[in-house]
């Protein structure tokens, strides 16, 4: 098996969501190559050989600088074709969403999304998928190459190998309608600390914060501990807090060291983005609340009172 995973970059580096698949992709054996897209990028491919990629292949190209997809799809076709890959692999993002699906458009390809696992049966890569609201696990295959796979993000983590990779310069055609939209502007929002897929301590508010000034609480606690704050779907849906922090099922999945849950009752729709942390402490007035069933410390009581004195007394431990 010839796999190619499609690394991302931003501020010269590779992310961490592309890394995490690549190591992941490292542990199923065979020939493992990344992928490189942009303009000036060339400098940040050679970290992908620590964490499992033999080659990198790159386009850097000023026709790739704005994060459109439909030009990553000429490059990456052309990729595909000088590596001879039979599997392409991306780490799930609203762009590699995008270029997945045009690629698989572009070469016939069959594409898997929002997987969770990969393995290798003999010969045959099964893929791991949640259905039925991630009640259920499916195993999904390919019937033809190459196949394409788009890992939920947050799935894996990262792992470094220590090897090297050669670094190869791919030169791609574009076609004309792939350079006709222009990216206007790209406004980023501010913010200060970790971001939730980063963060080794998330501080997480559900409906129980009453209003979007509850959050203050979470705010607060998560200042106190260096963490990042996260929200429900529905609070994000209320326009409480941002959509970029949405943790869940159609939000991000996480998996921090220390996960705590103020006020959230544990539907099974955010379980599945936030399971995976090391350790979930919930705080919560309703003793029923499913959250206590997986948290690993739980706390019946009045948040407004619990979280402020917690915070007040890790900031005199501090």
């Amino acid at each position: 098996m010839t796999t190619l995973v499609y690394l991302e970059t931003h501020d010269g580096a590779l992310t961490k969501p592309g890394l995490s698949v690549l190591s992941k992709a490292a542990t199923l054996g065979g020939d493992v190559a990344g992928v490189v897209l942009g303009s000036g990028v060339r400098d940040a491919a050679s970290g992908a050989g620590a964490y499992g990629a033999s080659t990198v292949y790159v386009v850097d190209d000023e026709a790739l600088a704005s994060p459109l997809p439909q030009a990553r799809v000429d490059a990456l076709a052309a990729v595909v074709r000088e590596s001879g890959a039979d599997t392409v692999v991306f780490p799930a993002s609203v762009l590699t969403a995008d270029v997945a699906a045009g690629l698989s458009a572009r070469l016939d390809a069959g594409l898997n999304w929002d997987l969770t696992d990969l393995r290798l049966e003999g010969d045959e890569l099964v893929g791991i998928r949640p259905a039925l609201g991630d009640t259920v696990l499916v195993e999904v295959g390919w019937t033809t190459t190459p196949r394409l796979a788009l890992i939920r993000s947050g799935t894996f983590d990262p792992v470094e190998s220590g090897g090297t990779a050669e670094v190869k310069d791919v030169t791609a055609t574009f076609e004309e309608f792939s350079i006709r939209a222009q990216l206007v502007d790209h406004l980023q929002e501010e913010s200060s600390g970790p971001s939730i897929e980063d963060a080794d301590v998330i501080v997480a508010g559900g409906r129980g914060l009453g209003g979007p000034e509850g959050f203050s609480l979470c705010e607060e606690l998560a200042g106190a501990l260096g963490g990042a704050v996260a929200a429900t779907r529905a609070v994000v849906d209320a326009g409480w807090y941002p959509y970029s922090t949405q943790v869940g099922q159609t939000g991000k999945t996480v998996s921090p060291k220390l996960y705590i849950a103020l006020g959230i009752s544990g539907a099974i729709q955010h379980k599945v983005g936030m399971q995976g942390s090391g350790t979930i402490v919930a705080i919560n007035k309703d003793p029923n609340a499913p959250i206590f069933d997986f948290a690993d410390l739980g706390v019946v009581g009045d948040l407004t009172q619990i979280a402020p004195k917690l915070t007040e007394l890790l900031r005199a431990r501090r």
